[in-house]
């Protein structure tokens, strides 16, 4: 056999074991998921949350804890600092746009219970929150709550974010 007819050999064969991996490969993957009316409003995430929080108990540093607790499970808190009054004993959550699934979600976040509804168009935000000064900045979490996942060694993602 020649030098030629060898090559030839040898790179039908290469054709071969790549178009084998790439079959291998393709098969896989997921197929593409199609979407219906009702599966896309079943996933679509919670809109963004323009949240104010405000210090209405007189405890220093409460409305910046309670800023970066928001901000860091993605409440976008656009103003935080003292309220007018530091006369409240207890914390309340405020829906100003008629979302109360909002303004629950961000009491949630702060672990606050009272939920009140009281539309005001002018303050150019979705949720004010009160906090009173029985407001530790503890969040107690709930038996059916997830837990935090943990740090994976090969996610360097995890290692940075800190």
């Amino acid at each position: 056999m020649s030098l030629n007819g060898g090559r030839l050999i040898l790179g039908f064969v290469l054709l071969v074991a790549v178009g084998l991996l790439a079959g291998i490969a393709h098969s896989s993957w997921p197929a593409p998921e199609v979407l219906n009316a009702e599966t896309e409003v079943a996933r679509a995430p919670i809109d963004r949350v323009r949240v104010e929080v405000l210090n209405a108990g007189g405890v220093d540093g409460q409305a910046r804890a309670a800023m970066g607790r928001l901000r860091s499970v993605g409440f976008d808190v656009v103003q935080w600092g003292n309220a007018g009054e530091f006369d409240r004993s207890s914390s309340v959550v405020i829906d100003r746009v008629g979302r109360l699934d909002m303004a629950g979600a961000v009491a949630n976040a702060l672990g606050i219970h009272n939920v009140l509804r009281e539309a005001d168009s002018s303050l150019f935000v979705d949720v004010t929150v009160l906090l009173g000064n029985e407001w530790s900045g503890v969040i107690v979490q709930e038996e059916d709550s997830l837990p935090a996942p943990s740090r994976t060694p090969w996610d360097l993602r995890g290692w940075f974010s800190r």
